[in-house]
């Protein structure tokens, strides 16, 4: 009997022993669940932040899209007033060479009017073509945020 009630301590000091190995275990464990719940809510604050400054800077750039796209219209309109110019000059031009006095003269004016129009019209097209590269950087900050978003969503 002594020598059974031996083994029975035996066992259960290997048992206190185990439990308290489990109970340090399980502390450890709580306290890195505890600061895994912690390092989420953080990491969670950031990508909200993230995400706000995101839509802000959309917001801004949408704004600027919509700038540039009065003034290309601008542009646009103020290259076909010119464009008419231009034509207007080019008639002039050739009235000019039908016979009146003066052709020299007015030769060199209608040249200085169409290269002043051919630069405008070409800055015009400079203008177009930075619209159209706003347009496509909008285009990657909306995708920049679907991806936000399906990364919160996972």
């Amino acid at each position: 009997l002594k020598e059974e009630n031996a083994i029975l301590r035996s066992k259960i000091n290997k048992l206190q022993i185990l439990s308290e190995t489990q109970a340090d275990r399980m502390r450890k464990l709580e306290k890195k669940l505890e600061e895994n719940k912690i390092k989420e809510e953080k990491e969670a604050q950031d990508l909200e932040a993230m995400v706000q400054h995101v839509e802000q800077n959309l917001q801004l750039m949408t704004k600027r899209a919509a700038k540039a796209e009065n003034s290309a219209a601008k542009l646009r309109q103020e290259n076909a007033q010119l464009q008419a110019e231009l034509r207007n000059s080019r008639l002039e031009k050739e009235e000019l060479r039908a016979g009146q006095a003066g052709l020299a003269a007015a030769k060199q004016n209608a040249e200085a009017a169409l290269q002043q129009l051919l630069r405008v019209t070409a800055s015009s097209r400079a203008s177009i073509r930075q619209l159209l590269s706003g347009a496509e950087s909008l285009q990657l900050v909306a995708d920049l945020l679907k991806s936000i978003d399906r990364i919160s969503e996972v």
